[in-house]
């Protein structure tokens, strides 16, 4: 899975996998310890690492996990950006992203369906799209192809909707192209809507990738009154020093000044998200539905504006508070499997389990197809899917089954990103608009950690975060392999249910119906049930 990581990742390397600084280790000298120490682990061992360095291997059981990661987890007065910056160029420390520097990064899909999911809400609440149609017709303005950016253009497609996606490096851009991401490529933001309308016009759909400024495309559009039916972003917002390249700036001098004059790259940086959100307010303004798509954009822009501009800027609500909470309080989130051997035949014998296995939720069977229709392959054979409680263990334990009799050739990972139901505290992300204020409370993820542990999870990482606005965080990350064993049958239960159950209760104490319903019954398969003992408070209604 490191392997996997770094052959799939933006720049592997400086060991670098996605948003410009998440990384899969300390150091080259430090990764070829992990491998080393990885090759020789016994299986009552544990290894331990502490922001991407190998400490050393401790005497632990056969049902303990083989890897304890810890990121980058600081001290309230030490978790600021410039202490992070400082010891980041010094070797100290790093930002293990996400999945990054817990190995579990699979690409583009692993945000993939996200993104589906969100738009497909999005479409169901506001263009009355039903279930199995098309949102022909129906365009999505956004920026950022990265990692994770790339996602999006193909998320769009699935739902039939045509995209324009702003991507200032061209090798991104071309990247995804060559991928199938991108249909068509461009320089112009006139250019690129022509291209749209005529694929519009003529009733098809079409992904255009547009290289330019965020800042200054968004501005064109709004300027010549050109109003997307949705509007969002997903460049490396979150860092106004190495994740988005302000307005006017070469990619060459935009590394060389963040490095010199950081401070200039931040104010000018933050002027141009503050342009790119005042751009996306009037164009939300004029009719488009807008998001906040995770990357902290709306907090940057107030960096510039002023917190007087708080209420008018927060008119953009964010993605999981506007729309896919109800997902997570059920404890449906992204889930994910990786096929080890290597073999597209073993991917497919896991995808047609998952389809079939939740007739009670046919769009499982529905994102399984698409999926394999849609998503182009990187690295092993991976596929993310929304499961939820209950749900995930049950599929884990069929492919253990099956792994054993030979069906499936070498083991399956499971894993799933760290936004997860009860894996990551952001409250400007996963856990905004919390209805008992909870937002900014870090315990769910660290007890996540201890039952994953205590569950006999193979690896569980604890990160927090680093520089701008990646620090508003604490996640924690966990992956479990079934190798065909009765005692992996036994770990993937136990992890997989503590895992989403705690989702599930952590959701439920803070007041959200569907929680304390799939806490009573077992969740999704009715296999599953935790023990809600904490009284919700006494709140109702729809998020804010």
């Amino acid at each position: 899975m490191l392997e996997n990581a770094l052959e799939i990742g933006e720049n592997p390397k400086e060991l670098i996998i996605y948003a410009s600084l998440g990384r899969a280790a300390r150091s080259w000298e430090e990764a070829h310890r992990i491998v080393a120490a990885l090759l020789e682990l016994e299986e009552d061992e544990t290894l331990v690492l502490q922001t991407g360095r190998p400490i050393g291997v401790v005497p632990t059981s056969p049902r303990s996990p083989m890897v304890v990661s810890a990121i980058n987890n600081t001290v309230g007065r030490w978790s600021d950006p410039e202490r992070f910056y400082e010891r980041a160029r010094e070797g100290k420390t790093i930002w293990g992203g996400l999945t990054a520097g817990a190995w579990q990064y699979i690409g583009r899909q692993g945000v993939l369906q996200g993104t589906y999911e969100l738009l497909r809400v999005v479409a169901e609440r506001h263009f009355g799209l039903q279930a199995g149609e098309q949102a022909l017709g129906r365009w999505f303005l956004t920026a950022g192809l990265g990692g994770m950016g790339s996602a999006q253009p193909i998320s769009a497609r699935m739902l039939g909707i045509s995209s324009i996606t702003v991507e200032i490096d061209e090798t991104k851009a071309s990247r995804a192209l060559e991928t199938g991401g991108l249909d068509e490529l461009t320089r112009g933001p006139a250019e690129a809507h022509r291209i749209l309308k005529r694929s519009i016009d003529s009733g098809s759909s079409v992904a255009v990738g547009l290289i330019g400024n965020a800042a200054d495309a968004f501005e064109w559009f709004a300027d010549n009154d050109i109003v997307p039916d949705i509007v969002s972003d997903q460049t490396a917002a979150h860092d106004a020093r190495y994740g988005y390249v302000p307005a006017g700036y070469e990619l060459d001098k935009w590394v060389e000044l963040r490095e010199t004059d950081p401070a200039r790259v931040e104010t000018d940086a933050r002027e141009s998200i503050a342009r790119q959100v005042e751009a996306i307010l009037r164009l939300q303004g004029a009719g488009a539905v807008a998001f906040e798509n995770g990357n902290n954009l709306r907090a940057q822009a107030l960096e510039h504006l002023g917190e007087g501009e708080t209420e008018r800027v927060n008119r953009i609500p964010g993605f999981m508070a506007g729309y896919l909470r109800p997902f997570f309080a059920r404890g449906i989130g992204p889930f994910r499997w990786v096929c080890l051997s290597g073999s597209e035949e073993d991917q497919r014998t896991v995808d047609e389990l998952a389809a079939t296995l939740f007739p009670n939720r046919p769009e499982v069977a529905a994102w399984i197809e698409l999926a394999r229709t849609h998503i182009p392959s990187q690295g092993l054979p991976a596929r993310s899917c929304w499961l939820g409680h209950g749900e995930r263990s049950a599929l884990a334990r069929a492919v253990n089954e099956r792994v054993a009799d030979g069906t499936i050739s070498a083991p399956v990972l499971f894993t799933r990103d760290h936004l997860d139901s009860a894996g990551m505290t952001n409250p400007r992300i996963g856990t905004e608009g919390m209805r008992d204020d909870s937002d900014g409370v870090a315990d769910w993820p660290l007890l996540d950690a201890m039952l994953l542990s205590a569950g006999g999870a193979d690896l569980v990482a604890v990160h927090s975060g680093g520089g701008g606005y990646s620090g508003w965080m604490q996640s924690a990350g966990v992956s479990v392999i079934a190798d065909g064993t009765e005692g992996a049958a036994g770990r993937l239960s136990r992890a997989l249910d503590s895992d989403s159950g705690l989702g599930v209760l952590r959701h439920a104490t803070a007041g959200y119906e569907e929680a304390v319903h799939s806490a009573g019954s077992g969740g999704e398969t009715g296999n599953a049930p935790v023990r809600l003992i904490a009284a919700p408070p006494d709140v109702a209604g729809d998020d804010d």
